[in-house]
């Protein structure tokens, strides 16, 4: 009896353990830093066709690594390099009226310069007749008031020099008015010309625009990769039209990847950006790797119709998403893996 009453007592004591053990588990648990599972993705980018053309060559296979600026496929480009012919065309054309136009505004200009500059020489002579015409008038009258004691021939003379100084004066005159006329219109010249060539300019730059544009497009027939990677999916090949605006190829860089989990409502607080995360991949038994949070999102997901309910807060979600280094490219897109937060570590 005493041996099935101790057997009683040991058997209650070790379950007693057992459970004690597992509430204590439980709590640890519950009480842990954030943690959830989640698959590898791989960090890619799509490539689109901005232009619509049949496709005439894909240099790179799927699963080819590539570099940056390489050639992942290539498009007929006949209309577009028909375009920029013709636009190259018109821009030398263009450019050879501008540098024209530019020449006469030039020649418009300086002959403007030198009909001003004749309006001034012919004003000075004007004026400087003027005055000897005025001299001469006086002398003319001063000779005439002495009668008879001025010979004839000297009242002769002065008259005869007085008259002809009022003519040079007069044709002085004309000749200043007619150099006013002419530098208006070589003024009127020289804007009409300065317009000219800023028109001209302005064709040039137009057309420039034009011929960088068809340039664009021309560069568009080659869909380039952005950044060096592995060739992931190619969605068309040699043959095939593409439409604009579809995606042609997917580039991914294997060195780079990111898994998102996500931490309950509860334990949301605890997650920040930046934060380090410890990702075990069981495929890879169970190696560890070194993560950091990158994204915290501000939105849960997974939410009931109506929280009304602490279990249905408890339901809510938040996906967290951690950048790894995967220098060796051991995790793979679709791995599964165990994400733990390092919630007294940040980077």
């Amino acid at each position: 009896m005493k041996r099935v009453v101790i057997v009683v007592i040991v058997v209650g004591a070790a379950l007693s353990a057992a459970i004690a053990w597992k509430i204590h588990a439980q709590r640890e648990a519950l009480e842990g830093p954030p943690q959830g599972s989640g698959v590898i993705e791989g960090d890619g980018v799509d490539l689109a066709a901005r232009i619509g053309a049949r496709v005439i060559a894909a240099p790179v296979e799927e699963g080819a690594r590539v570099e940056a600026g390489a050639v992942i496929l290539e498009l007929a480009c006949d209309e577009p390099e028909a375009r920029l012919a013709e636009a190259e065309a018109r821009l030398a054309a263009a450019g050879a009226q501008a540098t024209g136009a530019a020449a006469q505004a030039e020649a418009a200009r300086r002959q403007s310069q030198a009909a001003r500059a004749s309006i001034g020489a012919a004003s000075a002579q004007a004026s400087a007749l003027d005055a000897q015409a005025s001299v001469a008038s006086r002398e003319a009258e001063r000779v005439e008031s002495m009668g008879d004691h001025a010979a004839l021939s000297r009242r002769d003379q002065a008259r005869t020099a007085a008259t002809g100084l009022e003519a040079q004066v007069s044709a002085a005159r004309a000749q200043r008015t007619a150099a006013r006329r002419q530098a208006s219109a070589a003024t009127s010249q020289a804007e009409a010309a300065a317009a000219q060539a800023d028109a001209s300019a302005r064709g040039v730059a137009a057309i420039e625009a034009m011929v960088r544009a068809a340039r664009v497009a021309v560069d568009e027939c080659r869909i380039l990769a952005p950044r060096a990677g592995v060739l992931e999916r190619l969605y068309y090949e040699p043959g095939e039209l593409v439409m604009p605006g579809a995606t042609v190829a997917r580039l991914v860089d294997p060195a780079r990847v990111t898994v998102t989990f996500y931490v309950p409502n509860a334990d949301v607080d605890e997650a920040r950006v930046g934060m380090r995360a410890r990702v075990v991949a069981d495929a890879l038994e169970g190696r560890v790797f070194e993560g950091t949070v990158q994204r915290v999102a501000l939105e849960a997901e997974f939410t009931p119709r109506n929280i009304q309910t602490r279990s249905d807060r408890d339901r809510l979600v938040f996906p967290v998403e951690v950048e790894l280094a995967n220098e060796d490219e051991a995790l793979r897109a679709g791995m599964p893996v165990t994400v733990t937060l390092q919630t007294g570590q940040r980077e």
